[in-house]
């Protein structure tokens, strides 16, 4: 269970849409928050992931090789 305040723009717009589509503001922002959580977890596995590199505990690999090793190269 998560109750949260909204700004009133914010909740004028929330209301607006869910009039609009026929879905309710519950929907809305549980669909925000899923798309949030995921932009922020593939930022977050991105920045881990420059870190190792510049601390040489990881590689880079070209795309070519990745395409080749693939069975997708030309």
């Amino acid at each position: 269970m998560l109750a949260i305040r909204l700004p009133a723009e914010i909740e004028k717009r929330l209301t607006a849409l869910a009039k609009a589509t026929g879905r309710t503001k519950t929907f809305h922002a549980r669909k925000a928050i899923q798309e949030y959580l995921g932009d922020m977890e593939d930022l977050y596995l991105a920045e881990q992931r420059l870190i190792d590199l510049r601390a040489g505990h990881s590689e880079t690999v070209q795309l070519e090789e990745v395409m080749e090793r693939y069975g997708m190269a030309d």
